[in-house]
């Protein structure tokens, strides 16, 4: 997909006209919730900390998927969240596979830490008395390395699984992946594909983003130079010259817009891996919320403006559905002539004070609102969104993945059939 726009939109007092009044209310019945291995796992919906929202665009099936897992591995003050983007012909089958699978294997792995944890403080430290060093608010205390290596770890162990379980078409389908986990007071995010999280933090008055993840693209050099090194080929077709792919060493194909994701199992001889990258921070009290989401929001938004419009929202509950609304219409308007990308989000807020800007006189304003836009002819409300968008005559059909299939299974190189696919 291609990058981030830079054009600015104005946040405040437009909040009302993004949604109707009842998509303001939240409705409980549309919380999809249940309990596995001790914690809480949310589909969609919201709670005290947590606002998450998806929206299928026009391109088919929505390939996006998302989770969030309350009291992680079991223990109080851990939460798991994870957006996941698919594409190719099973990529919605992928991302919800990746969803299903990913955090429990991660949480196994994090457990077996864990105890090589305790053991070393018991064989080494146990007479010193410092096994109580092991231990932080009753959470295991594990090192950068060991998140690092515990995030490497399972990635691998689920794309190995993704490929012996799922249909073999994912061999040309696959999906990226924005984790995060917040424990404590720190957060450690795995990366992998071009998915983004961003942080909110507070500089006086003025909200600052953050970004914890770099989107991985195949025109990154280190990128490029182990694509290339894998005989794997890297550029931009002419009908999208901003936009570089991965393409297989003698055929022009699958032609996929991301570095690193799970599956694709036609690229990983060819330089495209399953390894994600790990970012960590603690917590300050200046931060406020990480949002994380789909590229179909960040190919139209920028960070700032996503952080202004969850921080606008008049209640939590509903930041992650008014970000994922603005970027539907950041969509129409910015590429009329292009099919609007899924979008899926996911905001975590850090602390109990609420950010949100326009709360205190949202229900003053509505009233005023109200009757101005009904008014508001439809010339009018044109006008006005090219205003703020910006009139960009741009016609793009864009896509993760350019797959020629038929000729995919004639690039399939034998070690990766052999590795990958057993005959029934």
């Amino acid at each position: 997909m291609g990058g981030c726009c830079s054009h600015d939109v104005s946040v405040r007092g437009k909040v009302e006209s993004e949604m109707g009044d009842r998509e303001y209310e939240y409705e409980h019945e549309n919380d999809v919730s249940f309990e596995q291995g001790g914690a809480l796992v949310r589909l969609r919906g919201s709670s005290r900390f947590v606002s998450m929202y998806a929206q299928q665009g026009q391109k088919g099936v929505n390939q996006d998927a998302m989770t969030v897992w309350e009291d992680y591995t079991g223990e109080k003050d851990v939460i798991f969240c994870g957006v996941f983007d698919g594409h190719g012909p099973l990529g919605h089958k992928v991302s919800q596979f990746i969803r299903d699978n990913l955090p429990s294997k991660l949480s196994a792995a994090i457990e077996i830490s864990q105890q090589k944890t305790i053991k070393y403080y018991d064989a080494n430290d146990a007479e010193t008395g410092c096994f109580d060093d092991a231990y932080d608010d009753n959470n295991h205390n594990m090192s950068l390395a060991s998140w690092e290596g515990c995030l490497l770890k399972s990635f691998d162990e689920m794309d190995e699984y993704l490929a012996q379980e799922i249909n073999t078409d994912s061999y040309c389908s696959g999906c990226t992946a924005v984790t995060l986990i917040k424990q404590g007071g720190q957060l450690i995010v795995g990366n992998l594909g071009d998915s983004r999280a961003v942080l909110c933090t507070r500089d006086r008055d003025q909200l600052i983003p953050v970004q914890l993840t770099v989107d991985l693209k195949p025109d990154i050099p280190s990128e490029t130079s182990r694509i290339v090194n894998c005989e794997g080929r890297v550029f931009a077709a002419e009908e999208e010259p901003d936009v570089y792919r991965i393409w297989m060493p003698d055929d022009d194909c699958p032609g996929l817009a991301m570095s690193r994701a799970f599956g694709d199992f036609c690229l990983k001889d060819y330089g495209l891996i399953s390894v994600p990258d790990v970012f960590y921070r603690k917590i300050t009290p200046q931060d406020e919320f990480v949002v994380l989401a789909t590229d179909g929001v960040w190919d139209v938004l920028t960070n700032s403006e996503v952080i202004n419009i969850v921080a606008s929202a008049p209640r939590r509950s509903i930041a992650a559905k008014l970000l994922v609304k603005r970027a539907v219409r950041a969509w129409r308007y910015k590429y009329p002539g292009s099919k609007v990308d899924d979008c899926a989000a996911i905001c975590l807020f850090l602390g109990e004070q609420s950010v949100l800007l326009n709360s205190q006189s949202y229900m003053s304003r509505k009233s005023r609102q109200r009757s101005k836009h009904l008014n508001r002819t439809k010339s009018t409300r044109n006008e006005d969104n090219e205003t703020v968008y910006g009139k960009i005559g741009v016609e793009l059909e864009r896509a993760n993945s350019l797959s020629k299939l038929p000729r995919l299974a004639r690039g399939m190189s034998k070690r990766q059939s052999s590795k990958y696919y057993t005959p029934s």
